[in-house]
């Protein structure tokens, strides 16, 4: 994602992306399946990204951060938790291959939801925020033509299951235009919490 090209000294413009995270055994396995890939196809250069199902991706001001922390949050406090359900391989023709998602309605319920803070997310017209319709834990990315055909050869055939109970979402953010590894900013229960319940929290803030 490109660095926003905005007259806006003194403020400091970061990538922010919000995910679900399975739990540690689940999260161990897949880590193990894709430092495998990496070694097997070689992707020195490509360090295995960490496991997550990716909700929404977005640039904006860091001074926008605490508005957006606090609508995430009265958002979160409606959510009720659900089971995520993987199962085998899929891949994107011809860049990726990922973990299968099959719990598809909680997942776009849950995007619908955070749309509600879609203007917190938007710094101008040209960064909109990017909603994820296809939920999916990628294998690996942007593999070069040998490593897709070989990769999907091995893994189209392969069987993986797992579960997980998703009760909260992250919020993870690096520096506009850093290649490196987002950090956790802020963690985001889901309570199940009656909308009186939620709009006295958010009047109170």
């Amino acid at each position: 994602m490109e660095s926003p090209n905005l007259p806006m000294p003194g403020y400091k413009a970061h990538e922010y992306l919000l995910v679900l995270r399975p739990h540690q055994e689940l999260w161990d396995r897949i880590v193990k399946l894709k430092e495998s890939f990496a070694t097997s196809y070689k992707l020195h250069s490509n360090r295995p990204t960490k496991p997550h199902i990716a909700l929404v991706q977005f640039t904006n001001w860091s001074m926008m951060e605490e508005r957006l922390i606090q609508r995430l949050h009265t958002i979160a406090m409606g959510i009720i938790p659900f089971k995520v359900e993987l199962k085998d391989f899929g891949t994107f023709p011809t860049h990726t291959i990922y973990i299968q998602v099959l719990s598809r309605e909680p997942l776009k319920e849950l995007t619908n939801s955070l749309k509600e803070a879609r203007r917190l997310m938007t710094i101008n017209q040209e960064f909109k925020p990017h909603f994820l319709e296809e939920p999916v834990i990628p294998l690996a990315r942007k593999l070069k033509p040998w490593q897709y055909e070989k990769g999907w050869l091995e893994y189209a055939h392969r069987q993986f299951t797992g579960r997980f109970i998703a009760d909260n979402m992250l919020l993870l953010k690096r520096p506009s235009g850093d290649k490196g590894p987002y950090q956790i900013l802020q963690r985001f229960e889901f309570q199940n919490l009656p909308v009186a319940t939620r709009q006295g929290q958010l009047f109170s803030c």
